[in-house]
């Protein structure tokens, strides 16, 4: 009989043991580990250096907003002279969607795919600021497409926001 005192002392010692692992584990899960759900703040980007230099080395006039209210947050900004002088600058809408400008020197038909992420051309188009703008829709983002920008440049305004965002977006667009 003394055998079976030892293997129950064992076995009540084992689960003891799980059991303040199990707390301290609990512990850790609740204390130490955020569980903070919402979206991490996206940092503005200030793009006016990399604005002037697209202005300066693109073939082209690059466009970007003017006049857009404070709730537009830039989140991203580059220009690639070395690839086709491809000018990119991305915001964060006052709902949380995302817009952003493409322009490019690039095969007009590559780069309209690339930039609206496989959107396919409407036969819907808009006349903003005195030019015409196509609709593309499809892909993972809808765009407003204009194919005939000085320079022989294309411009994309392309994102998740609604078309009523891309507008607003496009009418704030200069080109310098």
């Amino acid at each position: 009989m003394a055998g079976s005192n030892g293997k129950q002392k064992t076995a009540r010692d084992m689960i003891l043991s799980l059991a303040v692992i199990g707390i301290a584990a609990l512990a850790v899960y609740f204390f130490a580990i955020p569980h903070d759900d919402h979206a991490p703040e996206l940092k503005r980007v200030d793009y006016g250096v990399e604005l002037t230099t697209a202005r300066r080395a693109a073939s082209y006039p690059v466009a970007a907003p003017e006049g857009l209210p404070d709730t537009w947050k830039a989140t991203s900004v580059r220009f690639r002279g070395d690839q086709s002088d491809a000018w990119h600058l991305g915001f964060n809408a006052p709902d949380g969607q995302y817009v952003a400008i493409e322009q490019s020197t690039q095969k007009r038909s590559a780069f309209i795919a690339e930039a609206s992420q496989g959107a396919k051309a409407t036969d819907v188009t808009e006349q903003i600021a005195g030019r015409t703008w196509i609709r593309y829709t499809g892909g993972r983002y809808d765009a407003l497409v204009l194919r005939d920008t000085p320079g022989g440049s294309t411009t994309v305004v392309a994102g998740t926001g609604s078309f009523a965002q891309l507008t607003e977006m496009v009418k704030a667009l200069k080109l310098a």
